[in-house]
């Protein structure tokens, strides 16, 4: 049985969301407040954690960033109507599953749910904006989380994550070829890693995909990967 947490201090949205929810056969927790997440979270494994951006006390932002140290391994979607917003860019920092409009499609929603794997962040290393996103679209679908960065520098800003793959463009701005891939080794020692790239004459020590590369290639070694029990 899959089970879920739902935080929002709207209590009657909570409530019909879980309801919902709960049709489909899954255990459903809710909690008015981050701080009743974080609680709840220390004391039970759940499958998912969906949450609202805008709360007091507490953003869904902060409260993503908190359950990183409880549960780091833990999905998360944000529902948020407000976009734009800072938090949501720091969210998005710390790996989440989704980002979905305030009230959510369910349909969209009970898909992501019902496919969202534990322990399944990968970070992706990518400059080509578009890409990184089919792929972080690709990943979602599969449900895998992601966590991106654009550069070498920003694979320095990653979240506290821990991500158990990474996929890695060799040639990336700021840097020289295959420096993203050495810091993300010093900072994860044991980071099984997959390189993507367009330059047919790389020679690398790990699995590589050559641009334009089959997606489906892609997300089954990371399939294969996240099978093999750690």
């Amino acid at each position: 049985m899959r089970r879920y947490l739902v935080v929002d201090d709207n209590a009657a949205f909570a409530e019909n969301l879980s309801e919902i929810l709960r049709d489909t056969g899954a255990e459903v927790a809710t909690a008015p407040s981050g701080i009743r997440a974080l609680e709840l979270t220390a004391g039970r494994r759940f499958d998912a954690v969906v949450t609202d951006m805008r709360m007091p006390i507490m953003t869904g932002a902060t409260l993503v960033h908190e359950l990183r140290r409880v549960d780091a391994g833990l999905p998360a979607i944000v529902v948020t109507a407000y976009t734009g917003e800072t938090d949501l860019a720091a969210a998005r920092h710390e790996g989440l599953l989704a980002v979905l409009p305030k009230p959510p499609p369910i349909e969209r929603l009970l898909e992501l749910l019902g496919s969202a794997r534990r322990d399944a962040l990968v970070a992706l290393v990518e400059d080509d904006d578009a890409l990184s996103d089919n792929l972080c679209e690709a990943l979602r679908d599969r449900g895998f989380s992601a966590v991106t960065a654009r550069s070498v520098t920003e694979t320095d800003r990653l979240g506290e994550v821990q991500p158990f793959a990474a996929l890695v463009d060799l040639r990336m701005p700021g840097g020289p070829d295959g420096e993203a891939m050495r810091r993300l080794s010093r900072r994860f020692p044991r980071l099984p890693m997959f390189v993507i790239t367009a330059h047919a004459e790389a020679a690398l020590p790990v699995e590589t995909f050559f641009k334009p590369f089959d997606t489906g290639r892609v997300l089954a070694a990371l399939e294969r990967l996240h099978a093999v029990p750690r």
